[in-house]
């Protein structure tokens, strides 16, 4: 029965450190993408090109 309250112990701990340090990396910006922004305007204009001699795919609901 000790035991259980050991590994209880020990996994709050455990838990209590990975949020402290997900939240101290989150502060410090580990997580802020300053690149893709920037490169994102390059891609937003390019669309498929549909020939016109394939006919569109439809959904039909028979």
């Amino acid at each position: 029965m000790e035991v259980i309250f050991l590994l209880i112990a020990i996994s709050l701990i455990m838990a209590a450190t990975f949020l402290y340090l997900f939240f101290k990396a989150m502060k410090d910006g580990q997580f802020d993408d300053d690149f893709t922004p920037s490169v994102r305007i390059l891609f937003d204009s390019q669309k498929k090109k549909v020939k016109k001699d394939q006919p569109t795919k439809t959904k039909s609901y028979e």
